[in-house]
């Protein structure tokens, strides 16, 4: 133990001995360990972006539904009970409001086009809640009465309609076709194609006399970012059998999963990092022990063992690491509380790859996500460090001989 001790207490010392190679040996380490903690934050963050921007502009946080619907989306299988199944989420801890809603798969028709798309049944007064479409109409103003349409800024011009203009809607009802004429008093303009293209919103009432259905095909939440799953949950345990709550990651299905497997894909980069944090601290070490081969000759010469000798190399090369880690951690985590408080990165990003990613619902915030997890993917580069600091430099310490050390130096 006192060996050991003592051991530990030289390589720190000899680690400051050179104070500018251990300055820059500090410094590579801080900036891997940075870039480490930047790339898994903005990465996170960046799929937090789609997901957000997925459940308040396409889907919803939560979705309260029948498993019959979840399963197949035909309004046959809308929700029974709603007032029930509403004071039974309400209840929920982190639920803030619920809103019904009703899709149904439509064709809008005017004198020049007709589009596919499907119509959702919103209750004016409790949509904004839980969406950010109300916030996104430039032209015109949201739904205030039965016999309204908003529609997205692309599927109005694919129409060929204006503001004040009607709409023809056919349905496919429960009991059987249905039709209806519905004044455009809003437009949509996202920037995102898939929401600009494909938005269609009327008047809950309305929906429910197309589709023939008197309930609603989903009860949308509104809850806290970043609970939907542990919200979706506790409401599931709530509700009847049949009935489930369904957070965003289960509403988007397979695309939830694609991006989920696109972040399993950027491990090997991140390694990358680590790797290069590594070889940085191994080539170091290398150049410190050609420059110290006399002084390592009069140690031996003096009874230090070469296996005590090593094990001061290795020391020396995981202390300076360890160093360099702490202090990117700090900086690190500054940069990424700094970057998940203020919206830098959505802007930045959305305006360099703004036409790349307009298929998805990505909207302009983009913050970097902070986890305490990031700490082991940097502490990778500490334990590389080590394991190659015994491969090379150590093992070049353990086979001198003390006279030919000090004669080749000389």
């Amino acid at each position: 133990m006192n060996a050991a001790l003592a051991t530990l207490k030289l390589a720190w010392r000899s680690l400051f001995r050179q104070r500018l190679r251990t300055a820059l040996l500090i410094a590579v380490v801080a900036y891997a360990t940075l870039s480490i903690l930047f790339f898994w934050g903005f990465t996170d963050g960046f799929l937090n972006a789609i997901f957000q921007g997925q459940a308040r502009l396409v889907a919803a946080p939560v979705a309260v539904t029948t498993e019959a619907y979840h399963a197949d989306p035909d309004p046959v299988h809308a929700l029974a009970g709603l007032d029930d199944v509403r004071r039974a989420v309400t209840a929920v801890p982190g639920v803030r409001a619920a809103t019904p809603r009703l899709d149904v798969p439509a064709l809008l028709r005017s004198p020049y086009a007709q589009r596919g798309a499907t119509l959702r049944g919103v209750d004016p007064a409790g949509e904004s809640a839980v969406s950010d479409l109300p916030d996104a109409i430039q032209d015109g103003r949201m739904l205030e009465a039965p016999g309204e349409l908003v529609l997205g800024a692309d599927l109005a011009e694919t129409l060929d309609v204006r503001l004040g203009e009607r709409v023809a809607v056919d349905v496919a009802a429960v009991g059987g076709p249905a039709a209806t004429g519905l004044r455009l008093v809003g437009l949509i303009d996202t920037g995102i194609e898939a929401v600009d293209a494909g938005t269609v919103l009327a008047h809950l009432a309305d929906a429910r006399a197309l589709a023939g259905v008197d309930g609603a095909t989903e009860l949308a939440l509104d809850v806290p970012r970043g609970r939907e799953a542990a919200v979706a949950a506790a409401a599931s345990d709530r509700l009847p059998e049949g009935v489930r709550a369904y957070g965003i990651l289960d509403q988007m299905g397979e695309l939830a999963r694609g991006l989920a497997a696109e972040r399993v894909s950027m491990i090997p980069i991140g390694l990358l990092f680590s790797l290069f944090g590594a070889i940085a601290v191994t080539s170091s070490l290398v150049v410190s022990v050609m420059e110290r081969t006399r002084e390592f000759g009069v140690i031996l010469a003096l009874g230090l063992g070469h296996v005590r000798l090593a094990w001061m190399v290795v020391l020396e090369a995981i202390l300076g690491t360890l160093l360099g880690y702490g202090v990117g951690a700090v900086l690190g985590y500054a940069l990424l509380f700094v970057l998940h408080e203020v919206n830098v990165l959505g802007p930045l990003f959305t305006g360099v790859y703004g036409d790349f990613l307009s298929g998805l619902a990505l909207g302009d915030e983009i913050r970097a996500d902070v986890r305490l997890e990031y700490l082991a993917y940097a502490g990778v580069t500490v334990a590389l460090a080590a394991l190659f600091a015994a491969l090379t430099p150590a093992r070049r310490v353990a086979r001198l001989v003390p006279a030919e050390a000090m004669r080749a130096a000389e």
